[in-house]
């Protein structure tokens, strides 16, 4: 898949089907995962009153760890909770407090289309938590070595959806460095007026790198990986692979 390109929005349901399998066996990518789910876990705002949502869910494995979080994709399947789409979302106007995208913001073609939809559902001071590539030194040449979705730095963003657009015209799209560029290298920060910055911190993830993901070779040593992200994680500019970002809805 090249920077830009459109692919059928089905490819998404294929790659769920596809993880779904490799989840299975791989416990150390799961124990990944948890831990990442921990720390989306920490910064949400119970304060808030309304739903604590995930958008793209997935598997749906977000619930070992908040429970409560209504699950959704784009596709209905038995184990997540709705079907919803980021651009035509189907909560009432500020029902939500918490808003999770794990993996979603780099498929947002239309960031600030879909910004706009977070909005008007989150309740004032409720919290959009982005979870996401990071694309530092060595986060450009792992994901790009290994990593089937384009880095996209160099892609022209496009806020906006044209006039004509509708969510179910939604395709397929990937840009791994697009949180990267919004939110750690504040690239037209003007775009996020009515939106305080609560958090972007990149960080470094050598541990998920030595699961394999869904697709690749686990290796071992895990306690290694995990004690060498820690030792890497004043470098970010050198080391980050995620980042984790929470944004709050100013009144």
């Amino acid at each position: 898949m090249n920077a830009g390109e459109s692919l059928p929005v089905g490819q998404h349901d294929l790659e769920i089907q596809g993880n779904r399998q490799a989840w299975q066996r791989k416990p150390r990518l799961q124990a990944v995962y948890r831990r990442f789910h921990e720390m989306i876990a920490s910064r949400l705002d119970r304060s808030v009153a309304g739903l604590v949502v995930e958008l793209g869910s997935g598997m749906g494995s977000i619930k070992e760890v908040i429970p409560d979080c209504v699950t959704t994709d784009l596709f209905a399947n038995p184990w997540l909770d709705r079907q919803e789409n980021a651009y035509s979302l189907s909560f009432a106007d500020g029902s939500v407090s918490n808003l999770i995208l794990f993996d979603v913001w780099h498929h947002l073609r239309y960031p600030g289309t879909a910004l706009a939809e977070f909005r008007r559902v989150l309740a004032p001071g409720g919290r959009v938590i982005v979870f996401d590539p990071a694309i530092s030194l060595s986060g450009r040449f792992i994901y790009g070595l290994f990593h089937h979705e384009p880095i996209g730095m160099g892609l022209p963003l496009t806020w906006d959806a044209p006039a004509s657009f509708k969510a179910a015209d939604a395709d397929y799209f990937a840009a791994q460095g697009a949180a990267t560029r919004i939110f750690w290298r504040r690239e037209a920060p003007e775009r996020l007026s009515g939106w305080e910055m609560v958090e972007a911190t990149p960080l470094p993830s050598f541990e998920y790198f030595a699961t394999g993901g869904f697709s690749g070779p686990q290796l071992g040593f895990m306690g290694f990986w995990r004690g060498l992200d820690r030792v890497l994680s004043p470098w970010p500019n050198l080391f980050a692979a995620r980042i984790i970002v929470v944004l709050r809805r100013m009144v």
